[in-house]
């Protein structure tokens, strides 16, 4: 099973619009491996986005600012999901990280609206509700950068019947 990170942003926290998101994330079969609500330091948002990722390289080092002082503004929650393909199913999920490109359906679509000419023209950074990992080795990075191993749990759940390697499903019985 595959592990990836979601980080509920501030802007989602002071809404209350954590529930919502989520129960769409349980409703798809994904498992809460890890959950906390934290109020990171500089420190810790400069490792996740610049030393884990690469946003000042991708973006420059204003944006980076404006993120992590944004970052800055309030309290995150942070959710370990596991699943099948999990990455792309949360990425997916979430949408593009451009509110304004995001499909409706998608949690960014759905939750946030602002584009990125207009936080550009004010200095700012996009609310996007949630970060999800990139991609694998990125999921596995933050994962360890945001929990330690007694904060992730392991339990079955109902539907984890069908994903186990040796399910075969049984024949349906015709009645005469």
């Amino acid at each position: 099973m595959e592990k990836t990170l979601v980080v509920f942003k501030p802007d989602a926290v002071k809404r209350g619009i954590i529930g919502e998101i989520i129960t769409r994330f349980e409703r798809t079969g994904l498992r809460i491996v890890g959950l906390k609500m934290v109020y990171p330091d500089k420190e810790h948002y400069h490792k996740h986005y610049e030393e884990i990722g690469t946003m000042i390289t991708r973006h420059g080092k204003d944006i980076f600012n404006a993120q992590v002082d944004f970052m800055m503004t309030g309290p995150v929650v942070a959710l370990v999901l596991e699943g099948v393909e999990a990455v792309d199913l949360v990425r997916k999920m979430a949408g593009q990280t451009e509110p304004k490109s995001s499909h409706p359906g998608t949690i960014r679509g759905d939750y946030a609206h602002i584009s990125y000419g207009f936080a550009n023209s004010k200095g700012a950074t996009v609310p996007n509700v949630v970060h999800a990992s990139g991609n694998k080795k990125e999921a596995q990075q933050e994962i360890l950068h945001w929990f330690s191993d007694f904060e992730l749990f392991n339990y079955e759940m109902v539907h984890d019947v069908f994903t186990k390697a040796n399910y075969r499903p049984k024949k349906a019985i015709k009645k005469s």
